[in-house]
């Protein structure tokens, strides 16, 4: 029989709300949380520091503003960080040295970092993105125009995907960012695909597939899409989207109920299982979803408040969840503090598999 799995909530939490959790690359217990009290923090989620806590908060890293997104390096001993103050940031996770990388004419909103090709990538509200080989410093940055507000990004073994303002989403080729950097031409970089987004409201998140054929988004709007790279009919027939993270709500004359609709804030893949994916919304829930099936395999118990970011570790062991206050309520003297809570699922042995897929 399967061990059952477990949760535990991580002890020293940031101070204000979460913009992004990751694991590292090649450590299923570091764990890196970017914080709008302008901090980074460290922790390793299964070393206790005493008998009463979970997980040991090893270092933080100051910065001059909110922190937007942080992604780890070529290994868990480097990390990268967007800011508020328009900076691209280089973190040695052992020293603690900081410097920049890059500088935007705007906010940061995210940084993804492609082991397969060495590239570094921010997105910034100037409506560009930036392009560096951080394990080679000569070579000059790209800088990219884009026809939006870039608001997700991530990136699979051999693409980026940028989802953007007015339902845009541009797909880059990884492999020819790469060339573009050590043979640079007058011209930047062209899109490998650009594309409309199947959801009609502002895309929150996007997830990419680890098995490269495609990705997830997810809007403002209770709603999840998927999508595949192949660009032939075929293909392009399976793409589906889907309502979620709802709740109904009995109408003022206690008729038909209506859908309370929430923000998907977070999408999540899990490494080992490439067709299950995580979602986590407003409605201060986590579900497990099978793309490949088109089906939810799992609603996890709800937590108190809004789920700001997901992240599995590079084993597949562990859903680490981001919980603060949203603005779904309304609330105008925001504070996140004292209500700030990260939470680690130790999931079981058959939990995020596809059905049918067992061993």
């Amino acid at each position: 029989m399967a061990p059952a799995a477990t949760q535990f909530e991580l002890a020293q939490p940031p101070n204000d709300a979460i913009s992004a959790l990751a694991f590292a690359p090649d450590s299923p217990s570091r764990l890196l949380v970017a914080s709008w009290d302008k901090n980074i923090y460290l922790y390793d989620t299964l070393q206790n520091s005493d008998e009463n806590s979970h997980g040991t908060l090893l270092q933080t890293y100051e910065h001059r503003a909110p922190v937007m997104d942080v992604c780890f390096g070529k290994d868990s001993s480097e990390a990268f960080s967007a800011g508020m103050d328009w900076q691209v940031r280089h973190i040695d996770l052992e020293t603690g040295a900081q410097s920049t990388v890059s500088k935007h004419a705007a906010p940061v909103r995210r940084v993804v970092y492609s082991r397969e090709h060495s590239l570094l990538i921010s997105a910034s509200w100037d409506s560009t993105l930036h392009v560096h080989n951080p394990s080679n410093p000569s070579l000059t940055s790209l800088t990219i125009p884009l026809p939006g507000k870039p608001h997700a990004m991530a990136a699979s073994p051999s693409k980026v995907i940028v989802a953007m303002t007015s339902r845009l989403v541009h797909i880059y080729d990884l492999s020819t960012l790469s060339a573009s950097l050590t043979a640079p031409t007058s011209t930047p970089p062209q899109p490998w695909q650009q594309r409309e987004s199947s959801l009609k409201f502002l895309t929150r998140a996007v997830a990419a597939m680890p098995s490269d054929a495609g990705y997830a988004t997810s809007s403002i709007e209770g709603r999840v899409a998927v999508e595949w790279f192949d660009a032939s009919a075929e293909s392009q027939a399976r793409k589906y989207a889907f309502k979620c993270h709802r709740a109904a709500a009995p109408s003022p004359d206690g008729s038909s109920a209506a859908d309370v609709v929430y923000p998907v804030n977070a999408l999540a893949f899990h490494p080992v299982h490439g067709s299950t994916f995580a979602s986590g919304g407003g409605d201060a829930t986590v579900a497990l979803w099978d793309a490949e099936a088109k089906r939810r395999m799992k609603v996890y118990q709800k937590f108190a408040d809004s789920v700001a970011s997901l992240a599995f570790s590079a084993d597949g062991r562990y859903l680490a969840v981001a919980v603060c206050p949203g603005f779904e309520t309304g609330m105008e003297d925001y504070s996140g503090e004292g209500r700030t809570k990260i939470f680690v699922r130790e999931l079981g042995e058959n939990e995020a598999l596809p059905k049918g897929k067992g061993k």
